[in-house]
């Protein structure tokens, strides 16, 4: 009679779960990349993978949820489910001591992401039309995006790093807008723009419209 076979510890099979899923997810951003989001497969993911085809429909279920789930990861940099205001680098720049030690960290921040997911951000802006589950995400995308700004920037008036009665609506708007996923992507297609390029663009930029933002007699920063 042969011997019960043990399953395997809890720890092990979370890490292979793990594994599996950073193989699917390094596979399918290659492909979504290079092949773009129309020609690319599940199983052709699968294949890259080197995992079975249902594999990736049971993990995924759809084309869309698995390049929605590219695109997450890619913006926070990995796997853990901790969204992008509780990343350390976020709350960094939110409560640096200075105007431009903040302004810096964010751009420094903001770059970064886009260094990592403007080529998936490319792929996701050409499944929007064509699958209303990666448009909706991306609205949201956008909408997180819009209030994590919104937060930062009030944060800076409201601990008394610009001077005067702010225009705050607008400079919540405006250098909110600069750090969408679009504006990226049309800097890097228009002006070839590296990311590091983009990175001094947006402090500069940033910095000017803190200033302006503040009131006329004011120096606008501190």
């Amino acid at each position: 009679m042969s011997e019960p076979v043990n399953p395997p510890p809890a720890d092990l099979r979370a890490a292979r779960v793990a594994d599996t899923e950073e193989r699917i997810l390094t596979a399918a951003r290659e492909l979504f990349v290079r092949d773009g989001y129309a020609a690319t497969t599940l199983k052709a993911v699968a294949d890259a993978a080197r995992v079975g085809h249902r594999t990736v429909y049971v993990r995924f279920g759809t084309k869309a949820d698995l390049l929605k789930r590219v695109v997450d990861v890619a913006i926070v940099g990995d796997t853990r489910l901790v969204d992008l205001p509780s990343r350390d680098w976020y709350q960094l720049a939110l409560n640096a001591p200075t105007v431009a030690e903040r302004l810096a960290l964010l751009a420094d921040g903001v770059a970064a992401l886009m260094a990592r997911a403007g080529d998936v951000f490319a792929v996701a802006l050409q499944a929007e039309p064509v699958e209303p589950a990666v448009a909706e995400a991306a609205r949201a995308g956008r909408a997180a995006t819009t209030e994590s700004m919104r937060a930062f920037f009030t944060k800076l008036h409201t601990d008394g790093l610009i001077a005067g009665p702010a225009d705050l609506g607008w400079l919540c708007d405006t250098a909110g807008a600069l750090s969408h996923n679009q504006t990226y992507l049309l800097l890097r297609e228009t002006l070839r723009w590296e990311p590091g390029q983009y990175r001094d663009w947006l402090y500069t930029t940033w910095t000017r419209l803190v200033t302006a933002a503040s009131a006329p007699a004011e120096d606008g920063l501190q």
